[in-house]
């Protein structure tokens, strides 16, 4: 009896209600999908000694701006100072054996072959000069390319071996911001008619706020992660104010268009398990539960492939109110009116 009459509250609760539906609406559409990233100098390099010696001077500080030429540190030179002298010298000797030896040979007191052999030892002696000459230089390290300077490794003193390293140094006018693409998405991406048109991509940072730069996706990794299926995509942000630095995280934000799709509300919605239904009203106003596939989610909004048409009328609201196969009250509401009243429907 108790049933019964529970039941029988609820058919006068339905029967009392109209319900709310409205049709699935078709159009262009756009939506913005975010991808983490990871942002780099566009050059990032590590600065080591290319000479064994004592660290003399340091001419920079950590986050200095540097020009390119700029002098950054001085090793102690007064060994390759002594090594030039010394292959200065012995040039100059080569240089009087040969003209001595000239001298004989234009007398034939000498063979054509003497004098070759010492044609051939001043060509020793100002390639040994030209060696001096580059150790004298990796002595004195400048900057090769403007750039920040980042934590310094070494100090004034330091003993120095043979590759050991300064520093690292960034060019921030522009950096490449890496993130990864699923294997559908690119597919999409590579196979649109306008795929050789540079997409502009926004960057979102850490502090949740867009940087205020366009960036633009200039080239696509060669293979896909065979962990993830994933393949990375590189766009190149310029970075005028230096906001950005190297190994700065963020989110890529990139609006992918939608052609001609169908578009209905989440609050029309629901979920089973991992599956998702909306209620399909008859035209006996009898409501049937029908599961959809759902392709991409904007605010209030989803994009539906597969399950509906435009045709179908679907619950707006009240979808707890009701239950499959039962015949309820309808109010038809026009679909664009519900997409310009959407945040009224999603409360």
């Amino acid at each position: 009896m108790i049933f019964s009459s529970c039941e029988k509250k609820h058919e006068k609760k339905t029967e009392n209600v109209k319900f709310l539906i409205t049709k699935p609406i078709k159009k262009d559409t756009s939506i913005t999908k975010d991808y983490v990233s990871q942002i780099h100098s566009i050059q990032h390099i590590e600065l080591r000694a290319l000479e064994k010696g004592y660290l003399k001077q340091i001419f920079v500080d950590e986050g200095a701006y540097v020009k390119k030429g700029q002098r950054m540190f001085q090793i102690s030179p007064n060994v390759y100072k002594a090594e030039l002298e010394k292959a200065n010298a012995e040039q100059h000797v080569s240089q009087i054996e040969l003209k001595n030896t000239k001298l004989l040979a234009d007398g034939n007191v000498v063979s054509q072959n003497e004098l070759a052999l010492a044609q051939a030892n001043l060509e020793k002696a100002k390639a040994e000069v030209s060696l001096a000459k580059t150790h004298l230089g990796f002595t004195d390290i400048r900057a090769p390319f403007d750039g920040i300077i980042d934590h310094l490794e070494v100090r004034k003193g330091s003993l120095l071996d043979e590759g050991e390293l300064l520093t690292t140094l960034s060019d921030n006018s522009k950096m490449w911001v890496y993130y990864n693409v699923p294997e559908a998405e690119y597919l999409d991406y590579i196979m649109s008619k306008d795929k050789n048109v540079k997409k502009e991509v926004k960057l979102l940072l850490a502090n949740n706020k867009e940087f205020n730069q366009t960036g633009i996706v200039e080239t696509i990794e060669g293979e896909f992660n065979s962990e993830t299926g994933n393949i990375a995509f590189r766009a190149t942000f310029p970075n005028p104010d230096g906001i950005l630095r190297h190994g700065e995280t963020g989110s890529v934000l990139m609006t992918v268009p939608y052609k001609d799709v169908l578009i209905i509300p989440q609050k029309s919605t629901f979920e089973i398990l991992d599956k998702t239904y909306v209620f399909v009203v008859d035209e006996n106003d009898i409501v049937h539960q029908r599961e959809i596939n759902i392709s991409a989610e904007l605010p209030h909004l989803f994009i539906v492939d597969k399950g509906l048409t435009e045709n179908d009328a679907i619950l707006l609201e009240g979808i707890r109110m009701v239950k499959d196969q039962e015949k309820i009250h309808v109010k038809m509401v026009n679909p664009t009116s519900v997409l310009s009243n959407l945040e009224l429907y999603a409360e």
